[in-house]
């Protein structure tokens, strides 16, 4: 492998559709502001860089990040790119990922507007992301232990599994399909409105108006906080340890709980069919 070892790229396309190559300790910035660094490369790696320019991984396949920065200046950082491995590292910038497959990230705290849309078979390990509208349209996700905060996450998902995460966020898994989230924290309004195939496990659910119009919706030994108003014209199966706030004309299903503030039972245009059991 060439490489490029304690230098600096400032120019437009610096190491354009290069391929085989290796970066160490190398800076991408300067007052030439030359966008698209990598644009096109293959086969390389990158570790302990700093970027400060404009869309450096475009188009790129076969590429390991370990231990990059990339300022808030980084803007769509890595976009249509393949086999992405980022490790120990620092994403700022909106848009850091878009139409990327079969990416893995570990490690990382990421800080950036519209995260992860339109991405294809993607796995996060122990990380960090504060961001709006993140995984926006993303297929076959695998998330485990992260530590999530944001508004409007994960709508329009498809195939998407969370394991021991914190999720703050509002709006988050609306019109998903296919979802399973174990032993997880879900807080904020609105949860998952809209949304097929919803299966929650062992989650602690906590905001107003959660898990409506949904369908075939599944909550197992789920615990609930300030949760009131929730299930409306939802098709839902769920076991619910302690208290919910209100429950408010569910389709259809059963929903056991062991106590219960409300039921709410209104006049609606919806068939209301669902049950609800007092344990």
């Amino acid at each position: 492998m060439k490489k490029y070892e304690n230098q600096r790229f400032g120019l437009e396309r610096a190491l354009y559709s290069e391929d085989n190559f290796e970066l160490f300790n190398c800076r991408f910035e300067g007052e030439e502001d030359g966008e698209s660094a990598l644009k096109e490369a293959t086969n390389f790696n990158v570790k302990d860089c700093y970027f400060d320019l404009r869309y450096p991984f475009w188009h790129n396949d076969h590429v390991k990040i370990v231990n990059i920065e990339m300022t808030p200046n980084c803007r769509a950082a890595l976009w249509y790119s393949n086999n992405i491995s980022i490790k120990a590292s620092k994403m700022n910038g909106i848009k850091a990922l878009r139409e990327c497959n079969d990416v893995l990230i570990k490690y990382t705290q990421i800080n950036s507007p519209e995260f992860g849309w339109k991405c294809n078979n993607v796995k996060i390990i122990e990380s960090k992301l504060v961001g709006e509208y993140a995984f926006f349209g993303s297929k076959n996700l695998d998330i485990n232990n992260l530590d999530f905060k944001g508004k409007y996450s994960f709508q329009y998902v498809e195939n998407l599994y969370i394991k021991d995460s914190k999720l703050n966020t509002k709006d988050a898994f609306w019109h998903a399909n296919n979802v399973t989230v174990e032993d997880s924290i879900l807080e904020g309004e609105y949860l998952a409105w809209y949304s097929n195939n919803l299966t929650l496990i062992r989650c602690h659910i906590k905001g107003t108006q959660p898990l409506c119009y949904c369908n075939n919706l599944k909550l197992i030994d789920c615990t609930m906080e300030n949760t009131d108003l929730a299930f409306e014209n939802s098709d839902v199966e769920a076991t619910i340890i302690g208290h919910v706030d209100s429950i408010k004309n569910p389709r259809s299903g059963t929903i056991k709980v062991d106590s219960l503030g409300e039921h709410i039972l209104e006049s609606t245009k919806h068939k209301v069919e669902g049950k609800v059991i007092i344990k």
